[in-house]
């Protein structure tokens, strides 16, 4: 889990809003700060904010494109704000390049974690053949064919 978590760092989001409905939101700045706490850094996301701190429950999903393989993780949310005592430390640890444009560092405390597995392996294939049928849809989605960086 968490060599996923530090290769793919774009998690998808699931909190609940003041309505009860969900809401979902891509957080690109995921990292693993212990066994059993991750966390990401806000940068334009005050929704996610808001429901987190009216409801701290939160999931997150991380899936691997080529091999459509992940995790499905829940915990319980703490918003720690820029000015906060241990905001710097933790801005550290996300080690990311958006840091200057980081308002607030949502750590979660992981509770329960789950596999997430595409259907395509109930047929059978391999991971390998997985991730070459995905490489190769990918590199048709490519104006040349080609992943650019």
């Amino acid at each position: 889990m968490k060599r996923t978590i530090q290769e793919q760092r774009l998690g998808f989001v699931a909190t609940i809003g003041p309505d009860g409905a969900p809401s979902l939101s891509p957080k690109g700045t995921f990292v693993v700060l212990d066994d059993d706490t991750i966390a990401f850094g806000d940068i334009r996301s005050p929704g996610t904010l808001r429901n987190l701190i009216a409801d701290p429950r939160i999931d997150v999903n991380f899936v691997d494109p080529f091999v459509r393989k992940g995790y499905r993780l829940a915990g319980t949310a703490t918003v720690v704000r820029r000015g906060d005592q241990t905001f710097d430390a933790l801005l550290d640890q996300l080690q990311s390049s958006l840091s200057s444009r980081i308002r607030a560092i949502v750590t979660i405390a992981v509770t329960r974690a789950l596999p997430l597995t595409s259907p395509a392996y109930d047929s059978g294939q391999s991971e390998a053949s997985v991730r070459r049928a995905w490489t190769s849809r990918f590199r048709a989605l490519q104006p040349n064919g080609r992943f650019e960086e």
